[in-house]
C-alpha cells in the first residue's frame, strides 16, 4: 500500500468494528477527499457514517466535538493543514479541556486528520506545518507518520485513543519517500519494506518512536518526511548517524531520544516548519536538560525559515539535503 491506501485502511478497519467512528470533512463522502483518503467509505458505510461538510473549518471541528461528547468518534478531515486554524478555538478551548472540564464525565475522542507540509509546490496557502502549534495545548495529542505501515497503525491508535488527536499526513511522500533531491525521479512505496502493510487490524502505541537507522556518531531527530531526507544524507555522507523517526510529538518517546544522544553525544533536529518556536527548539531544549553532560558539540536545528512558504523558492525553504549534510559536519567537526 502507499500512505493513502494504507490511511484509508485504517479507516476502513476501525469503522467496521466500531459503529461509532464517523467520517466527515470537506468532499469527504462521494469524491473521496482531495487526496482519496476516504475513496469508497460513504458507499460501504452510509451517508450518515460518512458524510461532506461545508467549507467551514470551525463547524467541522465544532460538530465532531459534539459528536465526541455524545459518545461517537468521529474523525473530521481538514483539506489542507493550512486550513485548520479556523478550527483552532474549537480545539483549544473545547476539545483539548473536556476532560478537564468536566472532571472526566465527558471525553473528546476525535481524530483530526490532515495533509500538511510542502515540497509539492503549493504555495504559502497549502504547504505550511502547523503541529507547533498544537503541541503546545495541553490536552491535544500530535501525531506524524513516515511511512504506510506506521499510517495505518498509528492512525487505528489515534481514533482508538479517548482524547483529541492531531494526525498531521505529510503529503510529499502519499505516494512515495521522498529523500528532498527534487530533481531525482520519484520512487513508490511498493519499492519499500514499509508498503507491506497488513489488511486487518494492528496498531502502534502513540508515544512511542522508532530508530529507523542505528549509528553512533551523531542523534538526527526527525519525522514525516524529514526521516527520508536524514536517511539519504546518512547514506551519502557516510556519517554514522542515528536517526530517530519520533511518530508522536505529543506524547514524546523522550526515553528513547535522550539514550540515543547520549550514546552518539551529538545532536540535529530536521523539521519543515518554521524556526522560531517550532517543535525543534522544545526537543533541543529537552535534551539540553537531560543530556548536557554527554554532548561534544551545540545542538543544530535544521528547519524552514521564519517565512511564509515561497512558492518560487520551494527548496531554498525545504530543508533538504545540502543544509542537513552542512549540519551535521558541522556537529562532527566539533
Amino acid at each position: 500500500m502507499n500512505m493513502i491506501q494504507a490511511i484509508n485502511s485504517a479507516m476502513d478497519v476501525v469503522m467496521e468494528r466500531d459503529d461509532g467512528v464517523t467520517v466527515l470533512g470537506e468532499d469527504v463522502g462521494y469524491f473521496g477527499g482531495v487526496f482519496r483518503a476516504t475513496a469508497g467509505l460513504q458507499k460501504k458505510y452510509g451517508k450518515t457514517r460518512v458524510f461532506d461538510a461545508p467549507i467551514n473549518e470551525c463547524g467541522i471541528i465544532g460538530v465532531a466535538i459534539g459528536m465526541a461528547a455524545y459518545g461517537l468518534r468521529p474523525v473530521p478531515e481538514i483539506q489542507f493543514a493550512d486550513y485548520i486554524y479556523p478550527g483552532m478555538d474549537q480545539l483549544i478551548s473545547e476539545a483539548a479541556r473536556l476532560r478537564y472540564r468536566s472532571n472526566g464525565d465527558f471525553t473528546c475522542p476525535i481524530t483530526v486528520r490532515s495533509p500538511f507540509g510542502g515540497g509539492i509546490f503549493g504555495g504559502q496557502t497549502h504547504s505550511q506545518s502547523p503541529e507547533g502549534i498544537f503541541t503546545h495545548v495541553s490536552g491535544l495529542k500530535t501525531v506524524i507518520p513516515s511511512n504506510p505501515y506506521d499510517a495505518k497503525g498509528l492512525l487505528i491508535a489515534a481514533i482508538e485513543d479517548p482524547d483529541p488527536v492531531l494526525f498531521f499526513e505529510p503529503k510529499r511522500i502519499y505516494n512515495g519517500p521522498f529523500d528532498g533531491h527534487y530533481d531525482r525521479p520519484v520512487q513508490p512505496w511498493s519499492k519499500h519494506d514499509s508498503s507491506e502493510v497488513p489488511e486487518g487490524y494492528y496498531n502502534i502505541p502513540l508515544g512511542k518512536a522508532a530508530v529507523v537507522r542505528a549509528g553512533e556518531a551523531v542523534t538526527i531527530l526527525c519525522y514525516g518526511t524529514m526521516v527520508h531526507v536524514a536517511l539519504g544524507v546518512a547514506q551519502e555522507s557516510g556519517i554514522d548517524a542515528e536517526i530517530i523517526d519520533l511518530r508522536t510529538l505529543v506524547p514524546l518517546d523522550i526515553e528513547t531520544i535522550a539514550a540515543s544522544v547520549e550514546k552518539t553525544g551529538r545532536c540535529v533536529i530536521v523539521h519543515e516548519a518554521t524556526r522560531t518556536s517550532g517543535f525543534g527548539a522544545e526537543l533541543s531544549a529537552q535534551v539540553q536538560e537531560r543530556c548536557f553532560h554527554h554532548l561534544e558539540a551545540p545542538i543544530e536545528r535544521v528547519t524552514g525559515w521564519d517565512t511564509p512558504y515561497p512558492h518560487s523558492l520551494e527548496w531554498a525553504y525545504f530543508p533538504g539535503p545540502v543544509r542537513l549534510g552542512q549540519a551535521l559536519k558541522r556537529v562532527m567537526k566539533d
